[in-house]
């Protein structure tokens, strides 16, 4: 069976959750950036905004801003009560309430909503998933992969990420990656393997702190660069 919008669980991140997750610098957002499963955050809009050059790529934007909205709404209340029932295996620091989360999330994927078509006539949301995207080779300087590859490393394979951040490399000469943690809050167990892989690859691996933590001990990215 193919993709289906009943599949999708949209939860999308701010435009400064984005900043902080990967150490954005002024420079860095003036490059060339690409998002790999972004969904419905507000990054792409919010860089746009401030004049950056960014292409998001995800599965759902197959779909059109009405059927991604009603999606939204379907799934809310569902999200939002696992993250009360798990709410210990987060800081509330930053976000310092389960309501302030929800109004947060609710204002990021808003924003996505109101630049969604806009933006794919410009091309700025294309249609796609790892581990194939649909450019050309070193389109971008820098890729970003924010809560897929590595969050999800007991549904995908330590191959399907290996597979995954090579075709990130081909497209861009840096990839970060961010959380470094599964689900269940552990270390994911296929860190290992494709750092020892894209290394003997002649790639430069780093594992890098970051400022940002909401899943707690998840405060560190994985920084991939062509040597």
């Amino acid at each position: 069976m193919g993709f289906t919008l009943a599949t999708v669980v949209p939860w999308g991140r701010s435009f400064d959750e984005y900043v902080g997750m990967f150490s954005l610098t002024e420079a860095d957002l003036g490059l060339r950036l690409l998002g790999c499963g972004d969904g419905p955050a507000g990054f792409n809009a919010g860089l746009t905004q401030r004049g950056g050059t960014i292409v998001s790529v995800d599965p759902v934007y197959v779909f059109d801003v009405e059927q991604i909205r009603g999606r939204i709404l379907e799934t809310y209340d569902t999200v939002m009560t696992q993250m009360v029932k798990n709410q210990r295996d987060y800081v509330w620091e930053a976000i310092p309430s389960i309501e302030q989360l929800g109004s947060l999330r609710m204002s990021a994927m808003e924003t996505f909503l109101a630049d969604f078509e806009t933006g794919t006539q410009e091309g700025r949301y294309i249609p796609g998933e790892l581990p194939s995207l649909p450019f050309a080779a070193g389109a971008f300087d820098i890729a970003l992969s924010s809560h897929f590859l590595f969050l999800y490393s007991t549904h995908l394979s330590a191959e399907f990420h290996l597979q995954a951040l090579r075709e990130m490399l081909r497209v861009s000469r840096e990839v970060r990656v961010f959380p470094l943690l599964s689900l269940d809050g552990a270390a994911s167990p296929h860190l290992a393997f494709v750092s020892e892989r894209l290394t003997s690859d002649g790639f430069a691996i780093e594992v890098k702190r970051v400022a940002y933590e909401f899943q707690r001990d998840g405060n560190e990215m994985l920084v991939i660069k062509s040597v």
